[in-house]
């Protein structure tokens, strides 16, 4: 899943999930999480316009979107539980 799409789930912005993240690092390895290439998020933008309508009314992103496994999820839930 992408970390916008996990901020709507856990209802907080995209930037402090990320932070989040960030501040466990070690917790998250490349089997949990890894951030998309450009070319790989222009592909995915170009499949996924509607969800994109909202992004780009506020700017759009700044940086390349993580992308969660499922171990990755579970262990972003226990992150911020804490």
């Amino acid at each position: 899943m992408l970390d916008s799409d996990l901020a709507g789930l856990y209802e907080i912005e995209t930037k402090k999930l990320n932070q989040a993240v960030k501040r466990n690092i070690e917790r998250f390895p490349s089997d949990f999480m890894f951030q998309l290439s450009e070319q790989e998020w222009q592909i995915l933008r170009s499949q996924i316009v509607t969800s994109n309508l909202i992004e780009e009314t506020r700017g759009g992103r700044q940086y390349l979107p993580y992308v969660f496994t499922e171990q990755g999820v579970a262990m972003l839930s226990a992150v911020l539980r804490n």
